[in-house]
């Protein structure tokens, strides 16, 4: 079936103009003005309002064990989430424990998404360990299509590896031109610290902030840099919360290596105070790296704006607040950590970055689709406008006007990390390869119908 979207605004990464978009199959196929739909054809008509090209979250949880429970959300409910809020491919992060097997990890995962995501779907391959059966599965895994690892450099003794582990990941990484995505905190100093402050009893969930202050985070970055710069990898770093952490990103992107950074839609628009709320409310706002003060915000955005900062993600990780944070109720070190936000990611940056004036349109769409497709491997498939990309389109109202709530949300958990906030302007009809999935802000899509992306590495 084809699909036509009438007189929109067009906005890609750098051009903007008003034309009609014709899709044929799964692929743009024309661009042009008052293209005349043949008979069949499905007409969308977008007057008035912006086209983008389907939105990427390059960081996300959908199937996640964490400290003896589960995320919340499945393919089923965590796609339609996505679709809803704009978000048309998914990058998840593929998480195994060290003692589990890595291919049977990252067929695991697969076999969370495949035939249930209404959103297509890719992985980042979690590196908990490195020994010699590792290391060939993990080159098996990139022949079937993955371009991206994940390393933590935090959670000791759970996912995060030593520096034997992390040199010769980065180095099988530049043979095989694959990115490393990193988790950057550093994971002595944060155990010491949490056992300091529990013997104190500092237990409250703001104290997860004092675990891992900003120079815990900037020392991570630090650590990763060295070993990148002796590698030669590619190196991304996973969301970036602080100034800190940036000014060493930076420092060695002027010594030549290869980094890209991530940021997230919390820490451009929440700060530590809301971890700090009284009667445990602050469990909600748990995360690592966690809130930090709200001066941060600004160089973030900055960053942005600035091409420092390539990406905003969501790490969405979503825990119920009434049956799984209180695991920690006693002590901030057990409480499952992330927040609920796939869902609100690109309404959210347009109302508090683009209506603001923080970012331009063009920013906009490069750092939540763009950027992320090109270094990702998969550009110009996704992230662009233009005859042969998939038709993954976003047709976004301006003028909309509401506000976030629990109560209406897709995605499955019991609260929203953005109860009440305003809303200017939100997406209203998603396309994924030429197919509606979402009309009017009511998803109208196929479960099972998103496909498994696969990427040829080209980092090299």
């Amino acid at each position: 079936m084809s699909l036509l979207i009438k007189n929109g605004e067009i906005i890609t990464a750098d051009t903007r103009y008003i034309a009609d978009i014709y899709c044929e199959g799964e692929t743009i196929t024309r661009i042009d003005h008052n293209i005349s739909p043949p008979a069949g054809t499905e007409v969308i008509d977008a007057t008035g309002k912006f086209v983008f090209p389907g939105f990427i979250d390059p960081h996300v949880h959908i199937y996640l064990p964490f400290m003896g429970t589960f995320s919340k959300d499945t393919y089923e409910t965590g796609s339609k989430a996505a679709l809803v809020g704009g978000t048309t491919t998914l990058i998840e992060m593929c998480c195994p424990a060290k003692s589990d097997d890595a291919l049977a990890a990252f067929e695991l995962w697969m076999s969370q998404a495949a035939g249930k995501s209404a959103c297509d779907f890719t992985f980042h391959m979690g590196v908990t360990r490195f020994d010699d059966q590792t290391e060939a599965q993990l080159r098996e895994i990139v022949k079937r299509g993955i371009s991206s690892f994940k390393i933590f450099l935090a959670y000791k003794g759970a996912f995060g590896v030593d520096d034997t582990e992390l040199y010769r990941t980065l180095k099988l990484a530049r043979e095989l031109g694959v990115i490393v995505t990193a988790h950057c905190e550093n994971e002595t100093l944060v155990s010491e610290r949490c056992k300091e402050l529990l013997a104190v009893g500092k237990t409250d969930p703001g104290q997860h902030h004092e675990s891992r202050p900003p120079a815990v985070e900037a020392e991570g970055v630090h650590h990763l840099m060295t070993f990148a710069e002796l590698t030669g990898a590619a190196t991304y770093i996973v969301h970036l919360s602080c100034k800190e952490a940036l000014d060493q990103a930076i420092a060695a992107r002027q010594r030549g290596v290869r980094v890209g950074v991530e940021t997230l839609i919390q820490y451009l628009t929440l700060d530590k105070t809301y971890a700090e709320r009284p009667d445990f409310e602050g469990a909600k706002y748990v995360m690592s790296p966690p809130l930090r003060e709200a001066r941060n915000q600004r160089v973030l955005w900055d960053g942005l704006r600035d091409g420092l900062i390539q990406t905003v993600a969501t790490d969405h990780a979503p825990f119920d607040f009434q049956k799984q944070k209180p695991m920690g109720k006693d002590d901030f070190t057990k409480i499952p950590n992330g927040i609920p936000s796939l869902e609100e990611r690109i309404n959210l940056l347009y109302t508090y970055g683009v209506k603001t004036g923080k970012i331009d349109l063009h920013t906009f769409v490069n750092v939540a689709s763009t950027q992320v497709a090109k270094l990702f491997d998969l550009f110009p498939r996704k992230g662009a406008i233009q005859p042969g990309a998939d038709a993954d389109l976003v047709v976004f109202d301006p003028d909309y006007r509401g506000n976030i709530s629990a109560k209406t949300q897709s995605m499955n958990v019991d609260y929203s990390a953005f109860e009440g906030w305003k809303l200017e302007g939100r997406t209203r009809d998603v396309t994924v390869r030429g197919q509606l999935a979402v009309r009017d802000g009511k998803f109208v899509g196929t479960l099972g119908r998103g496909q498994f992306l696969q990427r040829k590495p080209s980092h090299f």
